[in-house]
């Protein structure tokens, strides 16, 4: 089990990032998901002419994760900004969809990384919906 330094995530979500899907917003969003046992999963948004069928990239990197039958995650890093800033990031925290995907799977101390630095998932959503 090998560690993931947070810039080395941050710098495959910009990778990710770049394959974005967003010529409505044009705000491309990229991130990478770390498996319990060390493999990433990354994803990006994909926008739709009917913006509630988009797919936020952190959607994307969970649902690629849980589909190759994966349900134990470490951390995330997520890297967003405009398509012509292609080079910059901005501190992109996920949406409240998001973060109901992400709480389903993980414990409120899992780690969300942004570039501004990390941050634990309980800040985001101190409490999640439950049944």
């Amino acid at each position: 089990m090998s560690t993931f330094d947070n810039a080395e995530l941050l710098q495959q979500a910009l990778s990710a990032r770049r394959n974005a899907y967003a010529p409505y917003s044009h705000f491309q969003v990229g991130a990478v998901l770390v498996t319990a046992e060390g493999q990433c999963f990354s994803g990006c948004n994909i926008e739709n002419a009917s913006y509630s069928l988009t797919v936020c990239a952190e959607r994307s990197a969970i649902f690629g994760a849980v589909s190759a039958g994966f349900r134990q995650f470490r951390k995330i890093a997520i890297v967003g900004g405009m398509t012509e800033e292609n080079a910059r990031t901005q501190s992109c925290p996920p949406c409240g969809a998001c973060l109901q995907v992400l709480a389903e799977f993980c414990p409120p101390e899992f780690p969300v990384v942004l570039a501004d630095r990390e941050y634990q998932l309980r800040e985001f959503l101190p409490r999640q919906f439950r049944l």
